[in-house]
């Protein structure tokens, strides 16, 4: 056994070795990328879209659509999923896929260097590499938060994935250059089915869009709710040549009018009913597996809207476990925020039993919260969540919006930039100390969705105390001192009571 492992690691190094020659005699690292010798059963691989319910189910129905295809609902209305042909990725080791996935980490190979295309065997297997769309997305740093963890909440192990360091400063990019990728291959497999492509956004969302589809030269168009998204989200997706509808409905009616426009147009639909995004967002979960050396963490906490990002995390631990690069899984914690909980609500109702969830689950019309990419009542992945918290005996969290804010604001004041969605994650975690669900020395990783810099407006308001009805206790204003050496000396003795 030791053998066949070595041998499989070994394989790996020599294909990496193969990728940096290639690297070392060529400039253009596309032509690299066409001239490398692919693994030599990589022809076996293959996945495609099958519903959601089969998966669900674990029994496979004749019904399967072709990644190629444009579909987005199975048969019956469900949702779909990709598939993919997990005997013919159990013919490498887990030795052989952890050093072949280790190796790729930090090249400026095409298109490995990205964290989401390292790993591009598990995620679209039968896509050209000529076809990929990719800013080397991914490869997210994996925080320790000592201080924080220590003083917060006594802690010894608790890590914050910062999957807001990407191109638009969210996590959206990981499963956006996915799905353009596969549009690109579509438009040119079948010119004139795909004119566009659009999405309803809560912000984040049409900021990847636009920009992977800016990349690709294809059109874009987005659907935002009006006055309901940060300046910072609105611009990016004006300056990558969008065009932007912004219009008097909440996030669910922008929804509802977009499946109308691609149901009608050779408009493609980017929104995450369309699985193609979640096989991006999974490889974060492999990443942080990574970044732990293999090892499994106790607990994954992650803010939860529409609900495909826990099950693509929650998809990618999977992975690693049945092809046994790991040998169990974390607990996952879906964080909701108040205002915008209705699966909170049917996991309260059901009484933390994860098997009466969907039994108890109602839509809700969503209010207003600072967490604005997560302001969804009625979200579409709604089964996909129940069954990553079925199957990893998860929970849910919610946070008001000034525990989201305060936790935000306290993490801040320890090194990090939050946005109000990482601190809706972070006031659940705080919750799930004080019972003592999660243990002192739990490692535990906190995903962070976004960047703090998308979210300035909310954070300016906090620290100057303008939030109605919210203390703001971590608010920490700038101190107006007229220029004088003694009013200086006096605003700073009592700042740090020297």
């Amino acid at each position: 056994m030791q053998v066949q492992q070595k041998l499989g690691a070994s394989r790996a190094m020599k294909a990496s070795r193969n990728v940096q020659r290639v690297f070392a005699a060529h400039s253009d690292i596309r032509k690299e990328a066409a001239l490398r010798v692919p693994l030599d059963k990589a022809h076996t691989f293959n996945a495609k879209f099958v519903p959601f319910a089969d998966v669900q189910s674990n029994k496979m129905s004749p019904e399967t659509y072709s990644l190629d295809d444009i579909v987005y609902r199975s048969r019956d209305g469900g949702l779909l999923d990709v598939h993919h042909d997990m005997k013919a990725l159990a013919q490498y080791g887990p030795d052989y896929w952890r050093a072949l996935f280790d190796a790729r980490v930090g090249t400026t190979a095409w298109p490995f260097g990205s964290g989401v295309w390292s790993k591009k065997e598990w995620v679209l297997p039968g896509l050209s590499d000529d076809d990929i769309v990719s800013m080397f997305e991914g490869n997210s740093n994996l925080f320790w938060a000592e201080r924080f963890g220590r003083e917060a909440l006594g802690m010894t192990d608790l890590w914050v994935k910062q999957c807001g360091n990407s191109h638009t400063g969210s996590f959206k990019d990981l499963g956006m250059t996915v799905l353009v990728s596969q549009v690109n291959r579509i438009r040119k497999l079948k010119p004139g089915s795909i004119t566009a492509v659009g999405c309803a956004s809560t912000g984040d969302t049409s900021a990847a869009l636009s920009a992977y589809c800016a990349a690709a030269g294809i059109p874009s168009i987005v659907f935002l709710p009006a006055d309901k998204i940060s300046l910072a989200q609105l611009v990016q997706p004006i300056a990558n040549g969008a065009l932007v509808l912004s219009i008097d409905t909440d996030f669910d009616g922008c929804m509802r009018l977009i499946k109308q426009v691609t149901a009608e147009t050779p408009i493609y639909l980017a929104n995450s009913m369309n699985s193609l995004r979640l096989e991006g967002q999974k490889t974060a979960a492999i990443e942080i597996l990574q970044q732990f050396d293999w090892q499994v963490p106790d607990w994954v906490i992650i803010p939860g809207g529409n609900l495909g990002n826990i099950y693509a995390f929650y998809k990618g631990f999977k992975m690693c476990k049945e092809l046994g690069l790991v040998d169990k899984m974390p607990r996952l914690v879906c964080a909701q925020a108040q205002n915008a909980n209705p699966l909170y609500q049917a996991f309260s109702k059901a009484q933390g039993s994860n098997a009466a969830i969907k039994e108890s689950y109602e839509p809700m019309k969503a209010k207003m919260t600072f967490a604005s990419a997560i302001q969804i009542g009625d979200p579409v992945s709604i089964d996909r969540a129940i069954m990553a918290l079925k199957d990893t005996n998860g929970i849910v969290e919610e946070a008001s919006e000034e525990e989201l804010m305060d936790a935000a604001a306290r993490a801040d004041r320890t090194g990090m930039f939050n946005c109000p969605h990482t601190g809706v994650a972070l006031a659940a975690l705080t919750k799930l100390r004080e019972r003592q669900v999660i243990g002192p020395n739990d490692r535990t990783v906190v995903v962070s969705t976004a960047h703090g810099l998308k979210f300035t407006q909310s954070k300016v308001a906090y620290h100057s105390k303008q939030v109605p009805g919210m203390t703001c206790q971590f608010a920490n204003p700038p101190v107006q001192v007229r220029e004088d050496l003694g009013a200086v000396m006096d605003a700073i003795k009592t700042k740090f009571k020297l």
